[in-house]
């Protein structure tokens, strides 16, 4: 049997973890053989491919990002193609010229999305879930996610003394379009004063009392922002136009509107600090080498074993198989009874 692996999506801690697992197990436990198709779905698109054997993988375990390249292609919107073909089209052909009897498809709610009408159309696919965000319902954690919450909080800890030096408000606006499980995680662990996630909408007026109570107490606030958090008050809206392939709006700018209305309305200096890819680079801790070791390993098995048109996925200690389809049916929110339990130790 040969093997299509891809990576698509924003790239992640753990990401060659994952490839690196697949290709060890299938090669000297199943002897099968592996072909890497780059750059997310342009590779099966386009039939772009590198080798990908147990020499290629060498190495590879603790380094961020990953080798096979990603990119946010859509094939479901992509109608180009010889003799009118569709995306879809266009992978079935690819697969069946370059050979490959199944693909392993590593990657978060979009990614995920796509394998699954592909194996709808009859193409046996696997799926690995990936993302930073850890918002994906049908798998308890998803690899990255651990590495972002520490480099997050090591930036949260560092933004402390320079904030108490200069006497400012400093905003520490991180990733999480929908989810606020950075923001909530990396701002507990990291004594922020204020927490604001894309599940709760926020008042302004509100945040700015804690920063008062903050300063009158002799120390400096740190406010901890997720990207997709948006005020109450539509006037204060961020929202921009710029769309990718998926529909998605392209965020950015929540910190630095928070940094304008505390400085307006307190009278406080505020600066905000966009952590933006730093996030996403780098080594994967301990606990995501293990998880993305885990997910490659019974992605494999599942390949092995063909059960197709499932995604591995953890549940408490243990690695289950469920359906794609589960996978991407919904996003895994912050409740708001975990916020409650914070909301205790702001301000």
């Amino acid at each position: 049997m040969r093997v299509g692996v891809l990576t698509g999506g924003g790239d992640c801690p753990g990401l060659n973890a994952v490839i690196r697992a697949v290709v060890r197990k299938g090669v000297q436990e199943y002897g099968l053989e592996f072909v890497g198709f780059r750059d997310g779905w342009r590779g099966p698109l386009e039939g772009d491919t590198m080798p990908l054997d147990i020499q290629a993988v060498r190495g590879i375990l603790p380094r961020g990002g990953t080798i096979l390249g990603s990119s946010r292609t859509n094939p479901l919107k992509n109608a180009g193609g010889g003799g009118g073909r569709n995306g879809v089209e266009r992978i079935k052909d690819n697969l069946a010229g370059l050979g490959v009897d199944a693909l392993i498809a590593i990657g978060g709610e979009d990614t995920l999305g796509v394998a699954t009408k592909l194996g709808e159309q009859g193409v046996p696919v696997v799926g690995v879930p990936k993302t930073i965000d850890n918002d994906l319902g049908a798998t308890d954690y998803t690899f990255g996610f651990d590495t972002a919450v520490n480099i997050a909080m090591e930036a949260i800890d560092r933004l402390h003394t320079t904030a108490e030096s200069h006497h400012r408000a400093l905003i520490v606006e991180v990733m999480g379009r929908h989810a606020g499980w950075i923001a909530l995680h990396a701002g507990l662990a990291g004594g922020a004063n204020v927490i604001l996630i894309p599940e709760r909408p926020f008042d302004i007026e509100r945040v700015c009392a804690y920063v008062q109570h903050r300063f009158q107490t002799r120390f400096a606030p740190i406010v901890v922002v997720a990207e997709g958090a948006h005020p109450v008050s539509e006037d204060l809206a961020t929202a921009g136009e710029q769309l990718d392939s998926f529909g998605h709006v392209r965020l950015g700018g929540v910190g630095q509107l928070l940094a304008g209305e505390i400085e307006k309305r307190t009278g406080k200096e505020a600066r905000c600090t966009v952590l933006g890819h730093i996030q996403r680079g780098g080594t994967p801790t301990a606990f995501d080498r293990v998880l993305a070791t885990r997910f490659g390993v019974h992605a494999v098995q599942a390949v092995h074993d063909e059960a197709f048109g499932v995604m591995v996925a953890l549940r408490g200690t243990d690695i289950v198989r469920v359906p794609l389809a589960e996978a991407t049916s919904q996003l895994k929110l912050v409740p708001p009874q975990r916020y409650a339990e914070a909301e205790v130790f702001f301000g």
